[in-house]
């Protein structure tokens, strides 16, 4: 059995009169990714700022490795890996010493830097000025920066935002090579496709209450209401059909006739089902 990373029980944040985040309920366990998804100012970095210690909850109770976030010091921060948005490097030093400065606080060995380096495609770039990287670059020497202790924790707020394609990639097959030595990974996205592709877990976020959650899979499939299929013939037609007894004759007769091209059952995305549960885009 997996063991339990964080456990957060009817978590409430109220900044004056707005209740940012209301009764929020989750569990991460190791080797899991969970994704808190929704759009800006649903209640995702507030959550990650309660469960790292940095902000108190109104009400309920949480815990990251068996510690009361309410009392988490500094203890915590030799476990834990932290990514947000205001995460920073030292853009004077070369990109090996940025790290060979945080190995020195977080008591890592020197000779675990350049395998390091390697394994994110900075190596060839560990003697330049950080602040001669590109964004992409900038951004997986952070993620390195965050995983350099071996975390149990890994906590990523929006990591892949603004990035190419090709780097996004590079950070995805990362995480999951993270997942499946042990780490536990809590990633915030508004990218609904990144978290289908990535979260083994996820919950919709709306201001500040979870609508939904449960595998992409369980959820896409839960508000699969009405069945429908995308055909494409051998002759470049293509076909839009609700499932029905009159479907199920044309697509058979089609295959027997081997005319069909491409066939696809057109579930709902984790996008349209937030969008049918909330009424808002996530944008």
């Amino acid at each position: 059995m997996s063991e339990v990373y964080i456990h957060a029980s009817h978590i409430s944040k109220k900044y004056d009169r707005d209740l940012v985040l209301k009764d929020l309920n989750a569990d991460l366990h190791s080797g899991e990714i969970l994704g808190f998804l929704g759009p800006s100012g649903a209640g995702k970095t507030t959550t990650i700022k309660i469960l790292t210690g940095q902000l108190l909850p109104t009400s309920g109770e949480a815990e990251v490795l068996g510690i009361d976030c309410r009392d988490i010091d500094e203890r915590i921060y030799e476990q834990i890996g932290i990514v947000t948005d205001e995460s920073g490097v030292y853009e004077r030093m070369s990109v090996y010493d940025n790290l060979k400065y945080f190995a020195r606080i977080l008591g890592v060995p020197l000779t675990q830097l350049d395998p390091l380096l390697k394994r994110i495609g900075l190596y060839e770039h560990r003697k330049k000025p950080a602040a001669k990287l590109s964004k992409g670059e900038t951004q997986r020497l952070i993620l390195a920066r965050a995983i350099l202790h071996r975390p149990k924790v890994l906590f990523l707020d929006e990591p892949t935002s603004g990035l190419d394609p090709s780097t996004a990639l590079e950070i995805h097959r990362m995480l999951r090579e993270l997942r499946e030595e042990g780490m536990a990974v809590f990633l915030t996205t508004h990218n609904m496709e990144e978290a289908t592709k990535l979260c083994d877990r996820v919950a919709l976020l709306n201001e500040g209450v979870i609508v939904e959650h449960g595998t992409p899979e369980e959820i896409c499939l839960k508000y699969n209401t009405v069945k429908k299929y995308r055909v494409q013939l051998r002759d470049g037609t293509k076909h839009f059909l609700l499932q029905s007894d009159e479907t199920a004759r044309r697509i058979s007769a089609w295959l027997l006739e081997n005319q069909i091209e491409t066939l696809h059952t057109c579930e709902p995305t984790l996008e349209t089902v937030f969008l049918e549960v909330t009424g808002r885009e996530l944008q």
